[in-house]
């Protein structure tokens, strides 16, 4: 029986999931690896998908499609950018795993943008035609998908949304060098930068952060009625309000979904984007909704597995198969 595998690449692990075409998730496991560089290190991911395989009565063979999701740009093409946060050879991992699954397709996808396609074939994006996830973690990321494909752009930078301007009189630099990024006051690191700076300004004592990305205790002080993290999460809501009002005048999206670490809050910031988002966004764009998303971190699994299935499926001049929608279940 036909099998599709998505794998979700990190640093010193990879997350499978292995799918049926329709997108049934009928296993997830983690596979420790060290740096994906050499032939033993892609032995181990290929003897750990041969396991899984087996554990299901299946075999190589029987996989059709095999998608991977990076943290790094992948172009139009399928070309992959520069890693700065992972050991990767990515042609190398692609020869064995081909070598591995001698019937799959196989495709690379940036993890954002993964998480986007995950939502669109089996999540609360089923169905839509166009939307933008955009996932808030210790930087932020987006998907872009128009006409129900995903924009990755020329150079790998589709969704680079992270890195919109939205203060031009930012000072501090911004990761990718520049200054003003979104990713500087919406990500995790800037939430909890700006709710330190502001207990400062105030003369108060910050509630105790665990690190420098501990969105969660700024969170629970806000709901105990912290008047410095309130201004944190709204000067938050306000940049991100304002990049995605920019971004509905460029791509037009019927949605807006919402990812991420500093997301798992979002029913309590919710209510302050959306009414940002009204002040900011062109008039036509208004009623555009703006949801949680749904799959959590499977979604970029789902996504790049989803991926490789629709290039396989285009190749062959077939439609995709009917997806199994699981957000309903989460």
């Amino acid at each position: 029986m036909d099998k599709v595998i998505g794998i979700d690449v990190g640093g010193t692990s990879i997350k499978v999931g292995l799918f049926s075409p329709k997108g049934e998730l009928l296993e997830e496991r983690k596979i420790p690896t060290p740096a994906l560089v050499d032939e033993d290190a892609y032995r181990v991911v290929t003897d750990g998908l041969v396991r899984i395989l087996t554990a299901h009565d299946s075999v190589p063979e029987d996989v059709i499609a095999c998608g991977l999701d990076i943290p790094g740009p992948v172009a139009d093409d399928g070309t992959v950018g520069f890693l700065p946060n992972i050991q990767l050879d990515a042609e190398g991992l692609v020869h064995a795993i081909s070598a591995a699954l001698p019937s799959a397709t196989i495709a690379f996808v940036n993890d954002a943008n993964a998480a986007a396609l995950g939502e669109l074939w089996a999540g609360v994006a089923h169905g839509a035609s166009s939307f933008v996830l955009i996932a808030l973690g210790t930087g932020v990321g987006a998907g872009v998908v128009v006409n129900r494909r995903l924009v990755a752009g020329a150079f790998g930078a589709g969704g680079e949304i992270g890195h919109i301007t939205v203060n031009k009189g930012e000072t501090r630099t911004c990761g990718c060098g520049r200054k003003g990024c979104l990713e500087q006051y919406a990500s995790a690191k800037g939430v909890v930068r700006m709710y330190l700076e502001e207990c400062e300004a105030h003369g108060v004592t910050p509630v105790h952060v665990e690190h420098a990305t501990d969105t969660l205790s700024v969170f629970r002080a806000l709901a105990a009625g912290d008047d410095c993290a309130k201004i944190a999460v709204d000067k938050m809501c306000d940049y991100l309000a304002f990049a995605m009002a920019q971004v509905s005048c460029v791509v037009d999206p019927a949605m807006f979904l919402l990812g991420g670490g500093v997301a798992g809050a979002f029913a309590t910031f919710a209510p302050e984007l959306r009414r940002r988002f009204q002040q900011y966004a062109l008039p036509t764009c208004k009623d555009v909704a703006i949801e949680a998303a749904s799959l959590g971190n499977q979604a970029a699994m789902y996504g790049c597995a989803y991926e490789a299935l629709r290039l396989r499926a285009e190749s062959l001049g077939q439609p995709l198969p009917a997806a199994a929608v699981v957000a309903e279940q989460q």
